[in-house]
């Protein structure tokens, strides 16, 4: 098994350092279309609506940087994938970018071969298991068949927490959350296992979500976020500073529903005319128009609109702020200066 995660990391680095000289930037223009790699299926972070589209947390990052790019939200093409094809997916060209609940780490940003663009959500690894097993720790999971996720961060969280508390478990190896849900119903696993924001939007879309418990323990750091190729720096600009645009207009009191308006005008604050193009020519920086960041926040509004409309405490997933609130107001959330 060893050997073959070996060949898998040399396959996915070889067919990145096979791509990095393409400008995606301009393939993206010249498609009209960004292909933007998404998770499976999770309610709240990326999934198809009961017409087919894709909406979600992080459906709304790839429809802003389709928004600044090519002036278009739809102009997105949604590939699903999963924590095994996900990678090769972004390294084969396959796909623009991954926006999907991916965990930045030191072997995916350096063996592999990507580039990290920022956080859009700072997480950890948590436990769920049903109310009537009467368990309220993760270290009284000693012997628990346990649903993990292959290829995943979460597999080798698992390992290391039952190692380093001396318990055994046996694990359930799957693909996919959808793939997880009914095994985990149908108690052919005694535990699920996951981001904790995965296991909330998990529990949000089961019939009875009262029956389940996610256990006190957060046992990692799981800094998710959108990843590109190593090798095409310019593309990796845009969508950090997509990104970051998103949040930086929260924190300017920049919204969906007043950025024509204040687009339409200098105002007061310059780092804000920056933003918006009516100071400036970051947007001729990025090889972008002078309004990006207005179309990028139209499209679904800035990062605090997005969170509260697909995850927020009012919607099924009930997620607060928690770290991902602004870093005025006690959380992470930090965009670098927009000068």
């Amino acid at each position: 098994m060893k050997k073959l995660a070996i060949l898998g990391a040399m396959t996915v680095a070889g067919l990145s350092a096979g791509v990095v000289s393409a400008a995606t930037l301009d393939d993206v223009k010249a498609r009209g279309k960004l292909n933007c790699g998404v998770t499976t299926g999770l309610v709240g972070f990326a999934a198809p609506n009961a017409n087919g589209e894709w909406e979600g947390f992080d459906v709304g990052v790839c429809r802003a940087v389709a928004a600044a790019v090519l002036g278009d939200p739809t102009a997105v093409e949604f590939v699903p994938t999963t924590g095994k094809t996900r990678f090769t997916a972004l390294a084969s060209g396959e796909i623009d970018m991954l926006a999907r609940n991916t965990t930045w780490t030191f072997s995916r940003d350096v063996d592999l071969g990507f580039e990290f663009v920022g956080i859009n959500y700072y997480d950890g690894q948590g436990f769920m298991v049903p109310k009537e097993l009467g368990v309220s720790s993760a270290k009284e999971l000693d012997g628990a068949t346990v649903c993990i996720q292959t290829g995943t961060t979460t597999e080798l969280n698992l390992a290391d927490y039952f190692r380093k508390n001396n318990i055994s478990y046996e694990p359930v190896p799957i693909e996919t959350n959808a793939e997880a849900q009914p095994l985990y119903l149908e108690g052919a696993c005694d535990v699920y296992t996951t981001d904790a924001s995965g296991l909330a939007a998990t529990r949000a879309a089961f019939e009875n979500p009262g029956d389940h418990v996610v256990l006190p323990e957060i046992i990692s750091k799981e800094p998710l976020g959108p990843l590109v190729r190593h090798g095409d720096n310019e593309w990796g600009d845009v969508v950090r500073w997509t990104l970051n645009a998103l949040i930086a207009a929260e924190e300017y009191g920049v919204t969906s529903a007043n950025v024509a308006d204040m687009a339409s005008a200098a105002g007061d604050s310059p780092e804000i005319n920056r933003l918006l193009g009516t100071e400036g020519t970051l947007g001729a920086m990025l090889g972008l128009e002078p309004d990006w960041a207005v179309k990028a926040i139209s499209a679904g509004g800035n990062y605090g609109e997005l969170f509260e409309k697909n995850i927020g405490e009012n919607t099924p997933i009930g997620l607060a702020r928690g770290l991902n609130a602004q870093w005025t107001e006690g959380g992470l959330l930090y965009s670098p200066p927009f000068r």
